[in-house]
């Protein structure tokens, strides 16, 4: 829809007008999308206002309120579920909470921390500081 709003004159009140006009949805038709809800073509002009049955060009406001919908909408579509999400804080739950059978196995696991807090934090030293003196007088 994106692009066919794009390249296409937007109309609102109508689906198509005598100057070559498009509703959004036609839009995204002629541009290779195969979507049809009748709801979006309601909440469209609900949001344009439209009143009689003469159908307008869509405004610079409206046509700008649309991309950014569209936009957000392709942004949210990107983001990983929900499930995803909780699989994977489970999963770094049950490596972080692991129980050591031998010291080595600790050591190891420490220096690992200590690695992977490093990459995180380039200013952060890996090997303990130096005591400070403290000097009084």
């Amino acid at each position: 829809m994106l692009e066919g709003v794009e390249s296409n004159r937007i109309i609102v009140g109508a689906y198509t007008d005598r100057k070559g006009g498009v509703c959004p949805m036609l839009a995204a038709h002629r541009n290779g999308g195969r979507t049809s809800f009748a709801s979006f073509a309601h909440a469209w002009d609900r949001y344009t206002g439209v009143r009689g049955r003469r159908a307008r060009a869509a405004t610079e406001r409206e046509l700008n309120t649309l991309r950014t919908m569209l936009e957000a909408s392709i942004a949210l579509d990107d983001l990983p579920s929900f499930a995803d999400v909780a699989r994977e804080a489970q999963s770094r739950r049950a490596r972080r909470l692991r129980v050591f059978r031998r010291f080595d196995e600790y050591e190891r696991a420490v220096a690992e921390l200590a690695v992977i807090r490093a990459l995180n934090r380039p200013d952060e030293r890996t090997e303990p500081r130096e005591p400070r003196s403290v000097v009084t007088s």
